[in-house]
């Protein structure tokens, strides 16, 4: 499909994840990737059907799998999401991170080409529910 002009999309606002257990998922992103989690006490009281959380300039919407929050995608499941954050920093820095947390490297590092067609290096690992993650960094150093 052709467009005359261009459509003025600036990238995404937030990603929406579904979870088996939130607050164990907060809690996970909070330790290993220094989430802050954002109006938790509307989640906790009720008043906010998703945890909401800022991973760096990224926003996650923390949906559970038991009452996911209308709209919502045809078959939201615990485990279905693979998110790339991206990392500023070393490859070394982003290893010594996992480490840290306790956190198991699924693949990597491995090379990569990011969004902007530079070229970068992946890390893959896995949150609690499963949903593949992957942290990205351009960073020439090791």
């Amino acid at each position: 499909m052709c467009h005359d002009a261009p459509v003025p999309i600036e990238g995404f606002d937030h990603v929406a994840i579904t979870v088996a257990d939130v607050d164990a998922t907060v809690a996970w992103y909070r330790r290993v990737l220094g989430a802050e989690p954002l109006h938790w006490e509307l989640w906790q009281s009720g008043k906010l059907p998703v945890a909401l959380l800022q991973v760096g300039a990224a926003r996650l919407s923390v949906h559970p799998a038991a009452a996911p929050a209308a709209p919502h995608a045809v078959a939201p499941t615990p485990g279905s999401a693979d998110l790339c954050f991206r990392f500023r920093g070393p490859v070394a820095a982003v290893l010594a991170l996992l480490e840290r947390g306790g956190v198991a490297v699924e693949e990597g590092p491995v090379p990569r080409p990011a969004a902007n067609g530079e070229r970068g290096t992946s890390v893959y690992f896995r949150d609690p529910d499963g949903n593949l993650l992957e942290l990205l960094t351009l960073s020439t150093e090791e």
